[in-house]
């Protein structure tokens, strides 16, 4: 139900149905609707009945704050066992919001796969705890994007110790357009850990990264497609699924 121009009113009612039976629901995409505060609140009704076993919930530009995420959370917290992937991409998730979501993140019943987190405004401040959520349960993570979020040098160093992790499995990273300039401590933690028998995608596309050489030289034996460009273009945000990327491809 992603673009249908469902509102807040029209969510109620669509979440009441959803209630009636809650069991069957795999998976829900409620993306680029208008659900806003009221809208996310009853969705979370859903979420937290034990009868609900949704794995892949989409909520990609859905005017949701740091009010919204942390409703969301603390939800999906009651009932953590299920969902494998979570989009939150496009929404102003806040410190309470992103503090949440680390919360639970923390928790061991969570098993998530997928997390995009494209475009949330998340800073630098806000990477070092989400990083530090990451790194208490890093085995299950497959996919991580952060992309257009202003992570600059010093949360990628932090995300980094998230690849370091003997246990860490992530497959796809996408870090476009983050103010990433120096990707040293990228290519050390790749050189001194087991992160590139898993990893396959990463995208660095759309930052103004000084020199990438020595991660290409790491990268060129792996398996990993790496996107990058050492001169960053001038270039635009659009409004366009997070999982469209584009830069030059290295394999």
């Amino acid at each position: 139900m992603s673009e249908c121009s469902i509102t807040e009113k029209q969510c109620v009612i669509l979440t009441s149905a959803l209630k009636s039976n809650p069991s069957h629901l795999r998976e829900l995409n409620l993306s680029r609707n208008k659900l806003e505060i009221t809208g996310v609140k009853h969705l979370c009704d859903v979420l937290k009945d034990s009868h609900c076993k949704l794995e892949r919930l989409r909520l990609f530009s859905c005017d949701m704050t740091d009010e919204g995420c942390s409703a969301l959370t603390s939800a999906l917290k009651s009932n953590p066992s299920h969902l494998r992937e979570l989009d939150l991409s496009w929404n102003e998730l806040g410190d309470s919001g992103v503090n949440n979501l680390s919360d639970l993140l923390m928790n061991p019943q969570f098993n998530l796969e997928k997390l995009h987190l494209y475009d949330c405004s998340i800073t630098e401040e806000q990477c070092v705890i989400l990083t530090s959520a990451l790194k208490s349960n890093p085995s299950l993570l497959r996919e991580l994007d952060l992309s257009w979020n202003k992570l600059g040098d010093s949360g990628l160093k932090h995300l980094c110790d998230v690849l370091k992790d003997s246990h860490c499995k992530l497959e796809r990273l996408s870090l476009q357009c983050c103010d990433i300039t120096d990707v040293s401590s990228l290519t050390q933690s790749l050189t001194n850990s087991k992160a590139l028998q898993f990893l396959k995608d990463l995208d660095l596309s759309k930052n103004m990264i000084r020199d990438s050489k020595r991660l290409r030289d790491v990268l060129r034996d792996s398996n990993c497609v790496l996107r990058v460009n050492d001169q960053s273009p001038k270039v635009s945000k659009q409004v366009k699924s997070p999982n469209t990327s584009d830069g030059c491809f290295i394999s």
